[in-house]
């Protein structure tokens, strides 16, 4: 049954936890609508560092099929089939959302859109517990008798996506058991509209650093401003043109700007330091390294310090496996592969020697801002496609 409400403030009937339990129970999960599957995903709460309500749920889900091996690390899970087959597919998402916003956007509710289909609002409809949803069903239905795939199939769910990547679940995974991520090929459920989005941007966070001297603000001439000193900097941001890099055929726009500035004590001193805080998002034809030679010769002349990065991942569509699957969406929804803009975990994979694209049912577009929806349609479109080429339909 698919709840319909435009009430913005009405709290769950029995509360979150009553309706995962309800929507998650082992016995029934196979017969339950995505729909209704998705909300009790989205209305547990699930902040970075907090997956872990949600990973005991899902962990009884999965511990309760006979057809799977599951391993628990954390609020990571690792389920595996273990059917004999030549080739494994590692189907991948994490359990973790962005902050809730003030006030929450959760419960999830839905709504019809003026277009007449009916959207999923909340935190982490898209980004990406609609594709969490999908990997739960199928996880289930995929290795019960007559259900078969034709691939061995490990799904992995995973914490701590949503921040640092020395924090990263999956990370977590590699360094204590890389046997149990053994794959041909991954598939992360991240958002892409149900199309393939091959490889990712690479991404270098630095804080680009001025001095001063503090004064009282009533003598400024008595000091030097590292606010003002910082000018520059953000001129050279504003100033910048950010490329386009063409990769195994696919175009990924790059960016480069500031996220955050940080200068001054008090309101009446002379701030004697200043930081600029900023994020490139580099095309995967360079490494981590070439991004940090570019990003310093742009902020030639100020200190800068390397506070986080990530390598991105070519797009690996010529793997036979990958192709294969590749072919299987095109006919299904009719989209061609694509550029993921943002970094995704398919760069751990492709360092594992593991090709991965991204595929979930969200709109990548939507991902963190406050109005995050889903039309709901389109969880039984991406379900479908999976499940088929994983049937070898």
């Amino acid at each position: 049954m698919v709840r319909v409400t435009t009430d913005r403030t009405a709290p769950p009937a029995a509360g979150p936890g009553a309706a995962l339990d309800a929507l998650l129970d082992p016995a029934t999960i196979a017969s339950s609508d995505l729909v209704d599957l998705l909300a009790a995903v989205c209305d547990v709460p699930s902040v970075s560092g907090d997956e872990a309500a949600l990973a005991d749920a899902v962990e009884r889900v999965l511990r309760a099929q006979p057809h799977l091996d599951v391993l628990r690390d954390g609020d990571a899970l690792v389920a595996r089939t273990r059917l004999g087959r030549d080739r494994r597919v590692v189907v991948a998402g994490h359990l973790d959302t962005v902050p809730l916003t003030d006030p929450p956007n959760l419960p999830t509710r839905l709504e019809t859109a003026p277009d007449g289909s009916v959207e999923m609002w909340g935190r982490g409809t898209v980004d990406m517990k609609g594709g969490v949803a999908i990997m739960l069903a199928l996880a289930v239905e995929l290795g019960r008798p007559g259900r078969e795939p034709v691939h061995d199939v490990t799904y992995v769910f995973y914490d701590h996506e949503e921040v640092e990547a020395s924090l990263s679940g999956l990370g977590r995974l590699v360094r204590h058991h890389p046997e149990a991520l053994a794959g041909d090929f991954a598939i992360l459920g991240e958002s892409s509209n149900n199309g393939i989005e091959g490889g990712c941007n690479g991404t270098l966070r630095v804080e680009v650093r001025t001095q001063g001297v503090a004064a009282h603000s009533a003598r400024a001439w008595a000091g030097v401003n590292a606010i003002h000193a910082a000018a520059p900097v953000l001129a050279r941001l504003a100033a910048y043109e950010a490329r386009e890099v063409e990769v195994d055929g696919l175009v990924y726009r790059e960016s480069l700007g500031a996220v955050g500035i940080q200068g001054g004590i008090a309101g009446n001193v002379v701030p004697d330091a200043c930081t600029v805080t900023v994020n490139y998002r580099f095309a995967p034809s360079q490494g981590v390294e070439e991004a940090e030679a570019h990003v310093r010769g742009l902020f030639e002349g100020f200190e800068v310090v390397v506070t986080d990065a990530a390598p991105g991942a070519r797009p690996g569509l010529d793997d036979p496996l990958v192709a294969d699957f590749v072919a299987a969406v095109l006919g299904a929804t009719g989209t061609a592969p694509r550029p993921k803009y943002g970094w995704t975990d398919v760069a751990r994979f492709a360092q594992l020697g593991i090709p991965a694209v991204n595929f979930g049912p969200g709109d990548p577009v939507l991902a963190h801002k406050d109005d995050e929806r889903l039309p709901v349609a389109r969880l039984a479109v991406g379900r479908d496609a999976l499940r088929s080429w994983l049937l070898g339909a």
